[in-house]
């Protein structure tokens, strides 16, 4: 990866609806615009995303989408409500700080949850869009969401038989189950569900080898609970899409350069949903690496690789700092 970098500028950007959201750009401003687009959902940027980027022909924007990392107010606090927060409040954000921000086109790179906000992105502004890198696809389909809290538990059966027993009604939907739980006024009710919930997180990348242990319960106490209550809450909701929206509606990606990375070991998000996808985007590529869903050696250099071609390709590749202009 490339060297630890600090942003040259900062803000938090008011949405006009009560939110904040928090944003940084890097790099060289003359650069090549990325937006990061994090995944969770609820997880925040960090700063090792700053540096997926060369410094010296990127202009990268990381952001906090609502009620998360930075972000105003955030939802670990039960008096923070949920009901404006959805992914098209979080797409009308990403325009917002576009406009903001003085770039009128970028391109796109995230993975996971933020694979799912970027289609929902570029389908809806694909005029906006220079290309995507896409590490860890997800749809966010009702189907996808199934497998990740009940089908796969069939590999983690001890695990998914306590994250059932968590949920008010086993025999129910437990994500909605969940999803009430964690804005229970309850402090030791909410605390609870989101570390049953973390927990299962955690048992679905248990086998991935070079994963960090407890990379979704260790986090600190406030991320965590807010990383849970945001999940539920979208998650509940099938994320505000139409099942299969986001591969029905690929078609209108055309003619937008995409490299798509996915760990064939992903149990979490099966190999299919990325192979699906490159099949209804005609310009996207599949690249798939020996990892799981929370990457490794081989997915960040695959990832390196697309986005070191993607700097190269940009027409101010080749000037020099002095010479280059913020795009617009």
């Amino acid at each position: 990866m490339h060297p630890p970098i600090e942003p040259y500028a900062d803000g938090l950007l008011d949405t006009g609806d009560g939110h904040r959201v928090h944003w940084e750009t890097c790099g060289d401003p003359g650069g090549r615009p990325v937006l990061v687009v994090h995944g969770g959902p609820g997880s925040g940027c960090t700063p090792g995303q700053r540096r997926l980027f060369d410094p010296k022909h990127y202009r990268a924007v990381l952001f906090d989408q609502r009620g998360c990392g930075r972000s105003r107010p955030h939802t670990a606090d039960p008096s923070t409500g949920l009901d404006g927060n959805t992914t098209w409040h979080l797409v009308a954000d990403m325009e917002r700080l576009r406009e903001h921000l003085g770039i009128d086109r970028w391109l796109l790179f995230g993975g996971s949850w933020g694979s799912t906000l970027m289609l929902a992105y570029a389908e809806a502004h694909p005029e906006r869009v220079t290309g995507m890198v896409v590490a860890g696809v997800t749809m966010s389909r009702r189907s996808e969401i199934d497998w990740l809290y009940r089908g796969v538990g069939r590999f983690f059966p001890a695990e998914w038989r306590r994250f059932r027993d968590g949920a008010p009604d086993p025999d129910g939907d437990l994500v909605e189950g969940y999803a009430r739980l964690l804005s229970d006024p309850d402090p030791a009710v909410r605390e609870r569900a989101a570390r049953d919930w973390t927990a299962w997180e955690d048992a679905v990348v248990s086998l991935e080898k070079e994963g960090r242990p407890r990379p979704y319960s260790g986090r600190p106490d406030a991320a965590r609970l807010a990383f849970a209550r945001i999940c539920a809450h979208y998650f509940a909701h099938s994320a505000w899409l139409e099942e299969g929206a986001l591969l029905r509606d690929a078609h209108r990606l055309a003619g937008i350069p995409g490299v798509l990375v996915h760990g064939r070991l992903d149990l979490g998000a099966p190999l299919e949903n990325a192979w699906q996808l490159a099949e209804a985007w005609p310009d996207a590529r599949l690249v798939v690496v020996d990892t799981g869903h929370t990457g490794g050696a081989a997915m960040t250099g695959a990832v390196l690789a697309a986005l070191d071609g993607f700097a190269a390709a940009w027409p101010g590749a080749g000037q020099s700092r002095s010479a280059r202009r913020p795009v617009r």
